[in-house]
């Protein structure tokens, strides 16, 4: 089984959700469906963000650091050079 982390960016405000999981589609729709406490405020969302990972403790590892200061900057610079256009392009590399 693959594990991805993933970010979702709000729509409507200026929020970006970073998160793991092994099913992003299913999760992503979670999130749009307003199932989940911390993001239902802030919908709708588009998928910014994902990278793959062979075990879960390496995805979370990402995680951990997407969500850290030099991890926000990392997604923040990504996020800027997107266009409305490009939100649901993975990851570039």
């Amino acid at each position: 089984m693959c594990w991805y982390v993933y970010a979702i960016h709000s729509l409507t405000r200026n929020y970006t959700y970073i998160g793991l999981s092994s099913n992003v589609e299913n999760r992503v729709d979670q999130h749009n469906r307003g199932k989940e406490r911390t993001t239902k405020p802030y919908r709708p969302f588009a998928l910014v963000w994902r990278e793959r990972f062979n075990t879960r403790t390496e995805a979370r590892e990402r995680e951990k650091y997407l969500k850290s200061g030099s991890g926000k900057a990392l997604l923040k610079e990504y996020l800027e050079g997107l266009t409305p256009c490009s939100v649901d392009l993975e990851k570039r590399k």
